[in-house]
């Protein structure tokens, strides 16, 4: 099953509102299907404000390679294992803090 990624469009502040308008649209009508597409103000008065679309796609052919190449699935299933292993192992918080340490 292919993963899939967040991808990012930035937009300078530096355009006028009928081209960002035009620019909005362009990206909304070519968006992929199930994109869950945000669009937030990111940045700062010292290096600028910018308009930031984030949105999930599918993973490319050569992006699904070069994650199998990289990827260590084995490490990842050894890990979500050892997770449920703890989650099954009994706590029970008292609320107190733990003394502390010996000469102190």
């Amino acid at each position: 099953m292919p993963r899939r990624i967040k991808d990012f469009i930035d937009i300078s502040e530096y355009t006028s509102l009928d081209d960002l308008i035009r620019y909005l649209e362009t990206i909304r009508d070519n968006l992929p299907a199930e994109h869950e597409a945000e669009l937030k103000i990111r940045g700062d008065d010292v290096f600028g404000r910018r308009l930031t679309i984030t949105y999930f796609r599918e993973q490319t052919p050569d992006e699904a390679e070069l994650e199998a190449k990289y990827s260590n699935a084995d490490e990842d299933r050894a890990i979500e294992e050892l997770r449920h292993k703890l989650d099954k192992v009994p706590f029970t918080y008292s609320g107190e803090k733990s003394p502390p340490p010996p000469g102190n």
